[in-house]
């Protein structure tokens, strides 16, 4: 059966965009599609690009329900905070799984265009670099690779100013009658992991039932935090299984300093604390 016996119009759907916004003019395709633009002659090379532009913009879904996720806390409204926090669990779900389709690069596919790639390289994300700023991973060396960029430079600093998603579930749990101790003068500054909170999360934990809202934001964030552990984890493989132990084309020392990055931890006191229970 052929789509002649069954007109799109017959079901009443529109064909004449003459002066009328369509699929593409709504989602700006024109300005998406056009921006692959490899520059060499390699197949992979788009492969390439488009793995780290889709990464991109989900990246950038990701600092906006971030964002949203902390204004929400703030204003103690859990369940959109909820929301939006899975959500962004999910993102990194859909981040996880592109490593899938990058691991089809082999390395002599990848040496064919590797050269053209310049010194760009992943660590110099700067919405990698919003996303752990606005989870509380405040490493203020980082901002040193998007210092030629002062509207990149303006956007991390506005996140560094405010308080991060833990800080901001710190403050909740403050709020609920918890002593979580002082808050750290400079919110800029990486802080430091207490005994006061690890105490405080515990409390909520042994009896989930009298706090059931901190619980499952605790819960949201192990959640979270999860899913991005994983991400990095499937980042190195994927680096180890192109390039061996290579430096980065940014001058890192690609899988050896990415390894290292697997031992951050974004809500350490959340981890911490399943020992003592």
């Amino acid at each position: 059966m052929t789509d002649s016996n069954h007109p799109p119009t017959a079901a009443g759907a529109e064909t004449d965009f003459a002066g009328k916004m369509a699929y593409g003019d709504y989602l700006r395709l024109d300005l998406i599609l056009g921006a692959q633009q490899p520059r060499s002659a390699a197949h992979d090379d788009l492969l390439f690009i488009i793995q780290h532009q889709t990464s991109e913009l989900w990246m950038k879904l990701a600092v906006h329900e971030l964002e949203s996720a902390c204004a929400a806390i703030a204003g103690d409204e859990l369940p959109h905070a909820f929301k939006m926090l899975a959500r962004v669990s999910r993102i990194l779900e859909q981040l996880n799984n592109a490593w899938d389709v990058l691991r089809t690069l082999t390395p002599s596919e990848y040496t064919e265009f590797r050269g053209d790639l310049g010194q760009s390289s992943g660590f110099q994300s700067h919405q990698y670099r919003a996303i752990e700023f606005l989870c509380g991973n405040r490493n203020l060396p980082m901002l040193k690779p998007h210092a030629h960029r002062p509207e990149v430079m303006a956007e991390l600093e506005g996140i560094l100013s405010r308080p991060s998603l833990y800080d901001e579930a710190i403050r909740l749990l403050a709020r609920s009658g918890f002593d979580v101790g002082p808050e750290r003068p400079d919110l800029r500054e990486q802080r430091a992991e207490s005994d006061k909170l690890r105490a405080a999360w515990a409390d909520i934990y042994r009896a989930p039932d009298a706090q059931w809202a901190l619980y499952e934001l605790a819960e949201k964030l192990v959640d979270l935090e999860d899913y991005f552990r994983r991400w990095r984890f499937n980042h190195v493989t994927t680096v180890e299984r192109v390039i061996g132990l290579k430096r980065g084309t940014g001058g890192t020392q690609g899988v050896a300093y990415l390894r290292r990055m697997l031992e951050v931890e974004l809500f350490p006191e959340l981890w911490h604390v399943r020992t003592e229970l």
